[in-house]
């Protein structure tokens, strides 16, 4: 309950905060698909590489979920010969064209008798038929693969009752083998029975409005999954996609680091008090630079509080937002703001790089120096 009220806590200034509950469930059940343990306790998540977010106009927001597999806009080769809904489908992901090579440098072959030509037909086509056996005795029901695929291998691939889809993208291909199981083959003749992905639940090719969608779902361990947004138009959807991405930013943070605190400015304000605490404790000058930081912390809780428009003062002494943020994110914020003022306290004199205005044929003129004190006053470098 507290991470999904943290999540909603990103999105609830947002144009589409309406529809919170609904954003923040699809982003923790997405970032929770795809996390993998690194042991140690740590986690990785990847949200940009193993969760692909589909636009697909029609329908209400409501209808939005996440896949437990992966869906892209493909459907099969050859549609009146080739099965689109496969049960338990055994799955063989490929990184080469299922098509005779063509070589890198331009070729010519005269021919001189008419049995020429046939002979290299049939060398091609003995070609294509030498890799189709080498895929097809692995028994897949559906093959994929990142390249071309002739017409000669799909009739070989319909013939044997196996579904192919060609030029499929790399990245969604990394996600269908992350998703199934399955490992990507760069040569046909490398394949082996644990290259063959078994994990998929289920290959279905559906027509949502004027395109054909392929979905690689009802996967048994996925990680890798779909959040598929329905909405009325394209620029509602792109703004859906827009905080889910931060949503999913959120739930990926306290995934990796399971870790929360209050938010609102509440931190701050214990901060400015713990730094005053301190302070008190301290005699000199070595005070100062806590005095300056705790004075620095309060300014945030206070300016959250003007921008709202409360009384500031009641605020200040009875902070209880109820608003959580992520432990790493607030932590590398006040590292963040403590490092770039002890860089700008550390700069002397700051170099002017102001070109003047010269008299015609003069010669390139001299850098000046700005002094710390007055910056008007400018000092010409010696020669």
């Amino acid at each position: 309950a507290t991470v999904l009220g943290l999540v909603k806590s990103c999105i609830g200034t947002k144009f589409t905060s309406q529809f919170g509950d609904l954003i923040a469930d699809l982003a923790i059940d997405a970032t929770t698909t795809v996390g993998v343990d690194l042991g140690q306790g740590l986690r990785e998540v990847d949200i940009k590489k193993y969760i692909k977010v589909e636009k697909v106009p029609g329908g209400q927001l409501e209808d939005s979920k996440v896949l437990k597999g992966v869906m892209f806009n493909k459907d099969v080769v050859a549609p009146g010969k080739m099965k689109r809904k496969i049960v338990n489908p055994r799955i063989i992901l490929l990184d080469c064209p299922l098509e005779y090579k063509k070589g890198e440098n331009q070729t010519n072959a005269e021919l001189v008798r008419e049995e020429d030509w046939e002979v290299l037909l049939k060398l091609e086509e003995e070609y294509i038929e030498n890799i189709c056996v080498q895929i097809l005795k692995f028994k897949p029901d559906l093959v994929i693969t990142e390249k071309g695929l002739s017409d000669l291998a799909c009739h070989y691939f319909s013939k044997a009752g196996v579904s192919a889809i060609r030029r499929l993208r790399k990245t969604d291909n990394n996600r269908i083998a992350k998703a199934c199981g399955a490992v990507i083959v760069n040569r046909p003749d490398e394949l082996q029975e644990s290259d063959v992905g078994t994990g998929a639940g289920l290959f279905e090719v559906k027509k949502i409005g004027d395109d054909f969608f392929a979905f690689v779902v009802d996967c048994k361990e996925p990680k890798a999954c779909t959040v598929l947004l329905r909405g009325p138009s394209k620029d509602l959807l792109n703004e859906v996609e827009r905080n889910l991405q931060d949503a999913m930013s959120v739930s990926r943070n306290i995934i990796k680091n399971p870790k929360l605190v209050p938010g609102g400015g509440a931190t701050e304000l214990t901060v400015s008090a713990t730094l005053k605490q301190k302070s008190a404790t301290i005699e000199g000058i070595e005070k100062w630079p806590y005095e300056a930081a705790a004075i620095a912390f309060e300014a945030i809780p206070r300016t959250l509080a003007q921008n709202c428009g409360v009384n500031v003062i009641r605020t200040m002494t009875a902070l209880q937002g109820k608003i959580w943020d992520a432990y790493n994110v607030k932590a590398q914020t006040f590292k963040t703001a403590i490092e770039a003022a002890c860089m700008l306290l550390r700069i002397d004199d700051i170099v002017s790089g102001i070109k003047k205005k010269q008299a015609p044929g003069a010669g390139p003129s001299k850098p000046t120096i700005e002094t710390e004190g007055d910056a008007d006053n400018e000092q010409i470098l010696p020669d």
